[in-house]
């Protein structure tokens, strides 16, 4: 600022002295000039110098601007760079707490894995519980602790109360008993049921992620998914024990129960299978009811035999349903939802001496003297190729 106040008043001065001298000069060289014509050009002149001062002014102003402007850039310029490293920074931190978090659930996965091998039931009941509490955490180990339930389920197992009824000594002090090492197994089993059940999505999540799950010749009691969402099942040459309930249940991938033993009920009531299912060999003793469900792929029933009523009502099927050698002993009602499935029938026996109800145009033919009767159905509704 003092600069400034130096160089206007220095500037004055030298426009003072420039008037002066010019008007001065032109009165003593040229004596043709008048006062005025002499004022005037003393003030054009010293109106030239303070033209100057402001035009020099001006410059250092612009000079000054771009300056500050160019300082201004690479104010912003360090900004950004120390933004990106602070964003650098903030992402390898993240990584590493993630990486310290994965760390620590693989530990966890491990020693809780690592811990189903205990002698102790309680402890391996923890041990699942420990692995359910990480997929819910964690859902990425969502199916990767399925699998390990399901594994575990897999183990051999050999309880006498999976035996039916049917096959037990008439006397029921002969009944084979479970000692405390087989009832405290049983327990662990019931408990990697029930959390299989909890990982599963439900019916009426908007999104639900499809999981799979693989059982194959495990022993189940009171297998329960009801109103739950699943992929793939495979569940060949199971045994099951009570009730064994899909009930409302969504099967987005295939349901294989090949070669299962039902010593309890099979409910599948209003489920939807969207791919095929396989009870091709199946043992029911005690009731199946399919009453309301939905059919979407093939359904597999070849050589199947039912000691109790099975039930189709109202089911509807949207592709073949093969009913070969198949045995109703304990009825069976076949009542469907039009249009009616286009059915494989071989050597298909059904009780008349207990009650069974089948479509108008489908016949039951006596076989000579039993109460049994082959199922038939008219060419247009029964598979060519199969006879």
């Amino acid at each position: 600022m003092g600069e400034r106040k130096i160089g206007l008043v220095a500037t004055i001065a030298v426009a003072v002295v420039v008037f002066a001298g010019a008007s001065v000069a032109l009165l003593i060289f040229d004596p043709r000039t008048t006062g005025a014509d002499a004022l005037r050009t003393g003030g054009l002149a010293a109106g030239s110098v303070v033209a100057l001062y402001a035009l020099w002014l001006n410059d250092r102003r612009r000079r000054v601007e771009e300056k500050r402007q160019e300082l201004d850039s690479q104010r912003q310029e360090l900004d950004r760079q120390r933004y990106a490293l602070e964003q650098q920074r903030q992402a390898l931190e993240d990584r590493r707490t993630d990486q310290d978090r994965d760390r620590a659930a693989d530990e966890r996965f491990a020693r809780s894995v690592e811990l189903l091998g205990n002698d102790a039931d309680q402890v391996r009941v923890g041990a699942m519980h420990a692995l359910a509490g990480l997929a819910r955490s964690n859902p990425g180990y969502t199916q990767t602790v399925l699998d390990v339930l399901c594994s575990y389920l897999r183990r051999p197992f050999e309880h006498p109360k999976w035996t039916p009824a049917s096959e037990l000594p008439a006397d029921p002090g002969e009944w084979p008993e479970a000692g405390p090492e087989l009832e405290g197994e049983r327990y662990v089993r019931q408990t990697a049921q029930r959390l299989i059940q909890d990982l599963l999505p439900s019916t009426a999540d908007p999104d639900p992620k499809i999981y799979e799950l693989d059982l194959t010749r495990a022993w189940l009691e009171r297998f329960n998914l009801s109103d739950r969402v699943v992929g793939r099942i495979a569940a060949y040459r199971c045994r099951f024990r009570y009730t064994t309930n899909l009930s409302r249940a969504v099967f987005h991938g295939p349901v294989h129960l090949r070669d299962g033993v039902f010593v309890g009920r099979i409910r599948a009531e209003e489920t939807r299978f969207r791919h095929k299912l396989e009870l091709r060999g199946i043992v029911a003793h005690e009731p199946v009811g399919f009453d309301r469900a939905e059919f979407h792929g093939t359904v597999e029933m070849q050589e199947v035999r039912c000691s109790a009523h099975v039930s189709f009502e109202r089911a509807s099927f949207h592709t073949t349903l093969d009913l070969r050698r198949t045995h109703f002993d304990g009825g069976v009602d076949l009542r469907m939802r039009e249009p009616l499935p286009s059915v494989s029938l071989y050597h298909t026996e059904v009780d008349t001496s207990v009650h069974a109800q089948v479509p108008d145009d489908w016949l039951l033919v006596p076989q000579t003297d039993t109460n049994r009767a082959h199922l038939w159905v008219h060419e247009v509704r029964q598979n060519p190729s199969r006879g």
